[in-house]
């Protein structure tokens, strides 16, 4: 294997060790390598602590090697005072004769500016080594930036017949429990989960963590009418809420109520979401979201559960047909990952 890749691969695995605790920072991940053995590493951990730079330098025991090392950094270090000081400011500092970038950052607050920095600075930058992965591992973050709006997730679980919910609304349940804790983990790994009027009454979901370790997403609910019963999970206050409605009502501790205008749209409700930096979000029904999502071509996965269990009758699950997806089976239920390529 290619040393460059070698090393910026085990800086990729780094940066994933951040996945659900930096956002709406990126994931990044640095290691240090001096006559090709790796003396420090480090990854942004947490939003608003150090990034992966200045992790990866302290960990280095001998500091006067730094001058001598080439850096491999995944994302373009930034050149801006944010919560932290400028990464590209240290790297500088610290004399390092050479800085490798997998991608660069489209935040236009950096933009290419860390690189010309460095370049500036008389330090040697190549970039572009596994940019690809680079650019996949921070798919959110580039979204987020790029189309100015969250990375859209859809998650479903329908029945082998192809039904969501019984006649009654009833969908429980359809996937098994090795099915059901992975949604959990991937619940703890994005900012917000979505649902709408009708899966809020007749699930009554959590929207939590409860079988994975991890934090918690913002719930956001639309309710238009503010017509839901105050005694369902998603009022418990207990996770910060986003209520999305077109009436009046005050807000609580955890649980806001938005009001936005007669009408709103899903389009509506995402540009709030964006103002308020939520990088993620993962639907999670109803089949009415879901479909208007899918018909808007405004997602960027869906996850579809399938199970062998059969409803005959029922809430039709939306359609994916025509697109390529990957599966895995999941202890009896098969597991379809939908990626949109087709977004304008």
């Amino acid at each position: 294997m290619d040393k460059d890749v070698q090393y910026m691969r085990r800086a990729l695995d780094l940066a994933e060790l951040g996945r659900g605790s930096v956002s709406p920072n990126p994931m990044v991940g640095c290691v240090v390598v001096h006559q090709d053995r790796i003396i420090g590493e480090g990854y942004h951990m947490k939003y608003g602590g150090p990034h992966a730079e200045p992790n990866a330098i302290a960990s280095v025991k001998n500091k006067e090697l730094l001058s001598k090392s080439t850096v491999y950094v995944t994302l373009e270090p930034c050149s801006h005072w944010g919560k932290t000081p400028p990464c590209a400011d240290l790297l500088i500092e610290r004399k390092v004769k050479k800085v490798i970038i997998a991608a660069v950052d489209s935040n236009p607050l950096v933009g290419g500016r860390g690189i010309q920095k460095l370049r500036d600075a008389g330090v040697e930058v190549v970039q572009g080594i596994m940019e690809k992965e680079a650019i996949e591992l921070n798919k959110r973050f580039f979204t987020f930036i790029q189309k100015k709006r969250p990375f859209i997730i859809l998650k479903w679980a329908e029945t082998q017949d192809g039904f969501v919910a019984r006649e009654n609304y009833d969908s429980k349940w359809i996937s098994n429990p090795y099915s059901r804790q992975l949604v959990h983990k991937w619940r703890s790994e994005e900012d917000a989960i979505m649902v709408g009027t009708l899966t809020a009454k007749y699930d009554n979901p959590r929207l939590d963590v409860r079988e994975w370790t991890g934090k918690n997403p913002i719930r956001v609910l639309i309710d238009r009418n503010l017509s839901l019963p105050n005694d369902l999970h998603l009022f418990d206050q207990k996770i910060p809420t986003l209520c999305y409605h077109q009436s009046d009502r005050s807000d609580q501790e955890n649980l806001s109520f938005i009001k936005l205008k007669d009408g709103f749209d899903l389009e509506d409700v995402l540009q709030d979401l964006y103002s308020k930096k939520i990088q993620s979000i993962i639907i999670e029904g109803g089949a009415k979201i879901l479909n208007k999502l899918i018909s808007k071509n405004l997602w960027d996965e869906a996850r579809v559960f399938t199970s062998n269990v059969c409803f005959g009758t029922g809430i039709h699950a939306p359609q994916m047909k025509g697109r390529s997806f990957d599966q895995i089976s999941m202890q009896g239920d098969h597991l379809k990952i939908f990626k949109n390529h087709t977004e304008k």
